[in-house]
């Protein structure tokens, strides 16, 4: 049974992940002002970001026996630039701390995963670091 949760949890990182995507690329298309350029840029290569942690779930998914999901987390619509990068920043945070409690839960059943815990454990460490530099980089762009 620990391993269905485990499995669970990381459909729902995946959906997270499907959310944060969309959004990214919604959000790059409605942000305007003098730095939209940039800003935009960066949204859409986060975006990219996002897809690449999609198939990080999937594949420890897959590894675990389980089945991908296909569904969506739900969105945060947002207008202006500043509440755009705000609501990603907070999601990016969201985010962490969601994948944080997976590393909890897929400690807790090491012995139990005797030839995919480090695989699984490397590519949930590989999300968690790139959404801490999605969130900084975010800041960066609030002027934070």
């Amino acid at each position: 049974m620990p391993k269905e949760k485990l499995i669970a949890l990381l459909n729902k990182g995946l959906e997270l992940e499907h959310a944060a995507r969309a959004q990214y690329l919604s959000h790059a298309k409605v942000v305007s002002g003098a730095n939209a350029e940039g800003i935009i840029a960066r949204l859409v290569e986060i975006a990219g970001d996002e897809q690449k942690h999609e198939g990080m779930f999937r594949d420890c998914i897959e590894i675990l026996g389980g089945v991908p999901s296909i569904k969506m987390a739900v969105g945060h619509p947002a207008t202006g630039t500043e509440q755009i990068l705000q609501v990603n920043l907070k999601d990016e945070h969201d985010a962490t701390d969601f994948y944080r409690n997976i590393l909890k839960e897929l400690d807790a059943i090491k012995a139990e995963l005797k030839y995919e815990y480090e695989y699984v454990e490397h590519k949930l460490r590989h999300v968690i670091i790139d959404e801490q530099e999605h969130a900084s980089e975010l800041k960066t762009l609030l002027g934070q």
